[in-house]
């Protein structure tokens, strides 16, 4: 079940694609998207993180950071960030494997992935928005991003 709206954001350091650490520390003080994404190399997520590639100005027109954390490896998630020409951190939360997304709610037993869940922060890492969808197969609404961050 997903974070409710109004408490602080889980903290977290993960190595994105480049082995780089991100941690929370690194996008507040921005707007930010924190987007849980389940099986990098499948049509739904890989739409879902090019409508990111592309709106990175609209979104960074909003002051907002995008982090995309995936259960999956570092090598992996660098190998679909570089297919796809993505500029934005995809973090692995691959071991202690998928801690951190068991923190934010978006654990699925089932599949062992994340749900397709995105949290919506303020300057501040506090949860403002969630906006998810019911089923691994269907995607989020692109446009609900910038609604919800125009909100803030």
């Amino acid at each position: 079940m997903p974070l409710a709206i109004g408490t602080a954001a889980p903290d977290f350091t993960l190595h994105d694609q480049n082995r780089n650490e991100v941690s929370l520390d690194d996008i507040t003080g921005h707007n930010a998207l924190v987007v849980f994404i389940p099986f990098p190399f499948t049509g739904h997520c890989d739409n879902e993180g090019c409508q990111l590639r592309d709106g990175l100005g609209e979104l960074g027109g909003l002051d907002a950071k995008v982090v995309v954390i995936t259960t999956h490896a570092v090598p992996t998630n660098a190998k679909w960030a570089s297919e796809n020409g993505f500029e934005f951190p995809v973090l692995a939360d691959y071991w202690p494997h998928g801690d951190v997304v068991t923190s934010y709610g978006a654990f699925n037993d089932v599949t062992g992935s994340a749900n397709r869940v995105t949290y919506v922060l303020d300057t501040d890492g506090i949860i403002r928005d969630v906006i998810a969808t019911d089923s691994l197969g269907t995607p989020r609404e692109y446009e609900l991003y910038g609604e919800a961050l125009s909100a803030l």
